[in-house]
Order: structure tokens, then sequence, then C-alpha cells
């Protein structure tokens, strides 16, 4: 008998607070995802994002009043305020702002009605919820609005959702619109990323938590409570790893229906003598930093580490990378110079004008500046959690360090006034990347570092360090191109000891050894690229639509 064709969408709208908006991790998802659809799909893709930027110019979005314009006509006399045009990533999918901020005066109105028909509790709002909530709400008034105005019950069309901050919309849909398929994807828990940033043992208590009860402890009450009933009622439910998947089932009494990995688009990694010289160029930039900033002579063969990601100073382990660091600082076995980048945005108040004027000079230094380990000047510097863990290391910088430390407190997106370089246009100037998470539902940075022939550490408490556990048939070590070491709730020490000892292991390798982990590494990222898991996607949608198809005949 001939296997059940899947059943696949006419159209897909897919929304989420990051598309054409940089803030974290799912834009990456998102955006590296988006041309592996649109192969099928072409423009009956529509990714629905938040007008974050009113009359300014959106540096993500070229807007195109050409397209869909009767429909933009007749969704503005239903009161929505949108632009139509194009995500600025690799495919150009088509894309529709949405400012949420009329729906503030419905807020009262739109909470009790959800509170009616699903029992979520917005009582407890406060901080990102509202404004979370509004563009949830708004999206699907777009979703609505489109689909009545084009299409008819007989069109496939399903409605995917990332995080919590679209399930009041999802759930507006699963009520108002049953003929279309809802998908919901937890890329973190929103409860379970709470009880590991508050320092509390997350994964060895999982099995006694009652996501409810660690809820109203946390104050978490309105986004769990969106977040557990969108889960429940969707047609799909799916998050990003098998640890997450666990998290799911424990916190939020809701096992996901499907895992859907997170897989990379390598489309825009430079190839042979472009990407040598891209390494080339990256490496310089890199070393003039750290020679302007700490007066230190740094020469090729410095070994660059670096670490980056979302300012979660615990659950993506910087604090552990310090403690790594700072080891390896003052380890006498270690004799190479290295310096170690934190790449982490915080409150950035602006570039350094003393190292802006010394790297326009093109001079070599040999005297630091003041606070050599900072490249950006923070509005709070007593505050700050990178700073203060230096200071209380000792960590200065000082000429006779064998390992610098450097501070980039901001976002590379090219124009940050001293790197003036994006993150993907320096990532490949590393030797190698640390990333020894606590809480990392899947982890996008080590499998970027791969990608760009960049060996990594990670730990078994992310989804991707499990996942090259599991292609590896072992633990990953670093000459497989990802080492990962074991995490718990309680080996911290050790970890911090486990990559002291995988990057001097590293910087002792032969150039023959370094350069097998560097091709490793690549080989590794392609297992992961989206046409490979891109498969588990379309079975997701096969179950959503088939899940309507069901509602429908049952009518």
């Amino acid at each position: 008998m001939a296997k059940e064709s899947l059943l696949f969408p006419d159209y897909l709208f897919e929304s989420s607070w990051e598309v054409c908006n940089k803030v974290g991790g799912i834009y990456t998802v998102l955006s590296t995802r988006a041309k592996t659809l649109q192969e099928k799909l072409k423009d009956n893709l529509i990714f629905i994002g938040p007008d974050c930027w009113g009359d300014k110019e959106c540096p993500y979005f070229e807007n195109d009043n050409t397209l869909y314009a009767e429909w933009r006509t007749h969704a503005c006399e239903e009161g929505l305020k949108i632009k139509t045009g194009r995500w600025k990533i690799p495919g150009n999918p088509v894309a529709v702002l949405v400012d949420f901020t009329p729906f503030y005066s419905e807020k009262n109105e739109i909470y009790t009605r959800i509170w009616e028909l699903y029992g979520v509790d917005s009582l407890h709002a406060y901080g990102d919820y509202d404004e979370a909530s509004m563009f949830s709400y708004a999206a699907a008034r777009v979703v609505e609005s489109f689909y009545t105005f084009y299409l008819t019950p007989a069109t496939r069309v399903i409605y995917h959702g990332n995080e919590w901050m679209t399930g009041l919309g999802l759930l507006y849909i699963n009520h108002k619109l049953p003929e279309i398929a809802t998908l919901f994807t937890t890329h973190a828990t929103s409860i379970g990323r709470s009880i590991a940033g508050n320092n509390k043992p997350l994964y060895d208590y999982l099995f006694a938590y009652n996501g409810d009860q660690m809820a109203a402890e946390l104050n978490m009450q309105s986004k769990h409570s969106i977040e557990k009933q969108t889960a429940c009622h969707v047609d799909c439910f799916t998050t990003v790893s098998d640890i997450t998947g666990r998290e799911c089932a424990e916190l939020l009494d809701k096992p996901a229906d499907f895992i859907l990995p997170n897989g990379f688009d390598n489309s825009f990694v430079p190839k042979a003598a472009t990407f040598t010289r891209k390494r080339r160029m990256a490496r310089r930039r890199l070393l003039q930093v750290a020679n302007a900033l700490t007066g230190c002579s740094v020469d090729d063969d410095t070994l660059i580490i670096s670490t980056s990601g979302r300012y979660e100073f615990r659950n993506k382990g910087i604090d552990v990378f310090i403690e790594a660091m700072n080891r390896l600082r003052n380890d006498e076995k270690f004799n190479r110079k290295a310096v170690a980048f934190i790449e982490v945005p915080a409150w950035v108040n602006s570039p350094r004008e003393d190292l802006q004027d010394r790297l326009a000079s093109g001079q070599t230094f040999d005297i630091p500046l003041e606070n050599p380990q900072l490249t950006h000047w923070l509005n709070n510097m007593s505050e700050d959690r990178v700073m203060g863990m230096l200071n209380a290391m000792n960590v200065h910088n000082s000429k006779d360090s064998k390992v610098q430390i450097i501070f980039v407190p901001c976002y590379l997106t090219g124009d940050d006034g001293i790197f003036n370089m994006t993150y993907y246009d320096l990532v490949l100037g590393n030797d190698l990347c640390v990333y020894p998470s606590y809480y990392e539902p899947w982890g996008y940075t080590p499998l970027e570092a791969i990608a760009f022939k960049v060996p990594c550490i990670t730990t078994d408490l992310a989804g991707f360090g499990l996942w090259v556990n599991s292609v590896k048939g072992k633990y990953g070590e670093i000459e497989d191109g990802v080492k990962v070491i074991h995490r718990n709730d309680y080996n911290y020490f050790d970890v911090a000891e486990a990559i002291k000892e995988t990057v001097e292991e590293f910087a002792g390798f032969t150039d023959s050894e370094v350069k097998s982990a560097r091709n490793n590494a690549s080989s590794l990222s392609k297992i992961a690229l989206w046409s490979n898991f891109i498969k588990q996607y379309y079975a997701a949608y096969d179950y959503s639509l088939r899940a309507v198809q069901k509602r429908i005949s049952e009518k």
C-alpha cells in the first residue's frame, strides 16, 4: 500500500516578535528557514511582525505599497495599520508589519474574552505582557483580514506563532476561524527560563516542579498561563529540542506533538578565497581593537576566543566563561597569548571616543586605555554583572597577562562605531568559540560558529549539544569540531575547569590538527542545514492540517 502523502499548506502565515526585528535567536531561526520554505510556497509564505519603527525606516524591511494594495486599503478600513513589503533576508519573503498600539484601548475587553474562552489569566500582567499580547492580537487580526479578503475554506492555511508572545492571537484564530490550522512553537518555556534565571536548580527537580505553582511563586502567572493554554488548544504544539520537550511536558502539562530542531542556511557563508580573505580581515580587526584598548602586543598567533548571545548572565553561561578565562589567565601551563571577547549586548551608551581615535590612527600602542576591558561605555557601569565579575577577579588586562578579556556590550550590526563589522563577518575570525549554557533550548550560536569553521565548546544542557552527542554517538570532543561538556545544576566549577582544559588542549594542536577540527566543525554544521531539518516541519504541517480536516468533518 502506497504511503499517504503529507498535506501541505497553500498559505503559511508565521508571526513572531522578531520578524523584521533583530533582538534574539528566533530572528535567526525564522530568517534562515524562510528561503527553504519559500522554495515551495513562493509568496504564499507571509511573515507578520510588529511595527516598532513608526515613521522611522526599519533596517530589516523593504516597504512595497504595490503589494496587496487593495487588501491594505480594506484592512485600514477595518482599523488595521499595516505596512506590506519584503523582509531583507535570503529569499526576501513577504512581510507585514502591524501597528499594535491602537488595540491598547480594547485591552480589557480582549483580556476578558480570552479569559472567558480559554481561562487565560491576564490579571497579573506586567512588563512586556501587554505589548506582546496587543501585537499578538493585531497579528491575528491581520491573518483574519487577509483570509476573509482573499481566501476560501477550501484553501489550506496554517497560522504558525512563535513563543508565548503570539499565544493570544493563536487562540483568537483557533476560536474565530476554525478552518485555519494553528501551530505553536515554544522555543523556551517562560517558566523554565524563569526558574533557571532565578538560580533555582531546574533539572534535578524538573519532575517535581508544578508549573502553575512556580509561576505564582515567581510572579509569572500571566505569561505562563497564555503559554500553557495556547499549547493545550492549538492544533499542533511544537518545541525545538528533546530537553525543552521534557520541560514542556512537566511545566506546561502538555507534551510537544513534534520536536522541530533549528537548522541553518549556509548560503551566506563565504567560500574559498573569499572566506580566507574575510577571516584575515576579521582577525586583523579583532587584534587591532585588543591592542588599542589594552596596549598589549598581539600578533596573528594570538588565540582568539569568544562567547556571544543574549545577556542572560547565568543561563547563557557568561559567568562560567569568565571563570574559565580567569583560570586560563592564571594557569602557568598555558604559554600562549589569547584574547577572549564577550560579545553580549548590554545597556550600551556609546562607542568609546578614545578607542575610536586610537583605531583611526592606524598605530600600535603599548599603553592601555582607562577601563581596558570595555569597547563601549555603559549606562550602568557600576551595576553591570560582567564588569562586576571582571573587577572582582582583578581582570584589568595588564600587559603581563597572557589572557586579555574584553567586553563588547553592543549588537554587532556593522555600525557599532568600533568594529564596524557584522557579527557574521567577525565570528569567522575566531579560533574557538565557547557557549557553556545552563539553560539553552537549542543553541544557535554554536551552530553558527561551526558553520563558519570555528570549533566550539558547549554543554549537554543545550539542545544543540545533545544533538551533537546523538550524531557522534558519544560526547563530542574538540577534535570533532564541538566539545560537549557535561553540565548539571551543581557542577559550575567543574565546567569552568573543563573549558580551561579544552582551550589548553586546542592551543597545543598542530596546524594539521587545527585544520582537521575546523573541517569536522564545518561537516557537522552541514548535517544541521534546513534542507535536512525542514522535513520535521512538513510533518507538523500535515498534522495540523489533518486536525482541521477532522474538526470540519465533525461539524
